[in-house]
């Protein structure tokens, strides 16, 4: 954690120790591939870790009986990533957006503790969602100053408000050879959060704004690999932009890793872009009760394949 951690949530995060929770078994571990993920002569495997509406559950779920209960919490993801990156050579670890509201962590810290415990679980970079706002645009801002990751947005405008110099379009992250492209994008705001709360964020075409970001990064930046944080949906019943529909209208989005309706997709989904490319879209439900991971094998050419059989990962288990 950085030198900035507050007492308090160092206080909490031993209090989370202390309850065993770091013992929790790690699910399917047994299953996975681990040691073919090593960069090779002929390529190289790429690991992605994803989160998505944690919403300020940094405990596990309370023993109530409930179908969640002992479920969740960070200190179980913090094991479930660690176990990962000792076994993976090239890991990213992202999250798509409403990380704050829903405890009362949020209720009383303000958003300092998810910000906190993200930078001590090595996050890479992070988009924003809707519920990201309830303390405000000045709230965010002020909390930002805990993270030691970047964050991504292409489609709001942040001109003259305190995210100004904070939010990025884009970011470019390298594993092994590789150049990553990571970029976000945002739901409407209207009608979703109080005007008083995001008073000055423009809100700009997610579409338009995701392929001429795509195309900056893949063509002009030279990335071996575009991957868009959406905190847009996963699919709607009406004519509202989707991750669905996001992906069928790009060129240059290898994979959309998204948030906001608490999907949970066993496996990646895949949909066909306007170049008859596969796109991989994934999300994870919400609370911090999965874990995300999808991985892509590079070969000598750096040209990207989808090693299915991932998706979803349980962090934690049960007690009784």
């Amino acid at each position: 954690m950085p030198a900035s951690a507050s007492a308090e949530f160092a206080h909490s995060r031993r209090r989370f120790l202390k309850t065993g929770l770091g013992a929790m078994a790690l699910a399917g571990l047994g299953q996975w591939p681990l040691e073919a993920c090593a960069e090779t002569e002929e390529g190289q495997r790429l690991c992605v870790l994803h989160t998505n509406d944690v919403h300020s559950r940094l405990d596990p779920f309370p023993m109530d009986g409930s179908a969640n209960q002992g479920l969740g919490g960070i200190v179980a993801r913090e094991k479930l990533i660690r176990y990962i990156r000792e076994k993976e050579e090239q890991v990213l670890l992202l999250d798509a957006g409403d990380i704050f509201q829903g405890t009362p962590y949020f209720n009383f810290y303000r958003g300092k503790p998810e910000m906190q415990a993200m930078s001590l679980l090595r996050y890479d970079a992070a988009t924003i969602g809707n519920h990201d706002f309830d303390a405000g645009v000045e709230g965010l801002a002020t909390q930002m100053v805990h993270a030691d990751f970047d964050f991504v947005n292409c489609n709001y405008r942040f001109n003259g408000t305190p995210l100004e110099y904070r939010m990025k379009p884009w970011t470019i992250l390298r594993r092994g050879k590789l150049r990553i492209g990571i970029l976000g994008v945002g739901v409407a705001l209207k009608g979703l959060v109080p005007d008083t709360l995001c008073e000055g964020i423009g809100y700009e075409d997610p579409v338009r704004c995701v392929n001429e970001t795509a195309y900056h990064l893949r063509v002009r930046k030279k990335c071996d690999y575009v991957i868009c944080l959406s905190h847009l949906g996963f699919s709607y019943p009406d004519d509202r932009i989707s991750d669905l529909k996001l992906a069928a209208q790009t060129e240059h989005v290898h994979c959309i890793i998204g948030g906001h309706t608490h999907t949970l997709l066993q496996q990646p989904y895949k949909v066909k872009n306007l170049k008859s490319q596969e796109v991989i879209i994934n999300q994870v439900g919400w609370a911090g009760l999965h874990l995300g991971r999808i991985d892509i094998f590079f070969n000598h050419k750096k040209h990207p394949d989808y090693i299915p059989d991932l998706g979803a990962l349980s962090v934690g288990e049960t007690r009784v």
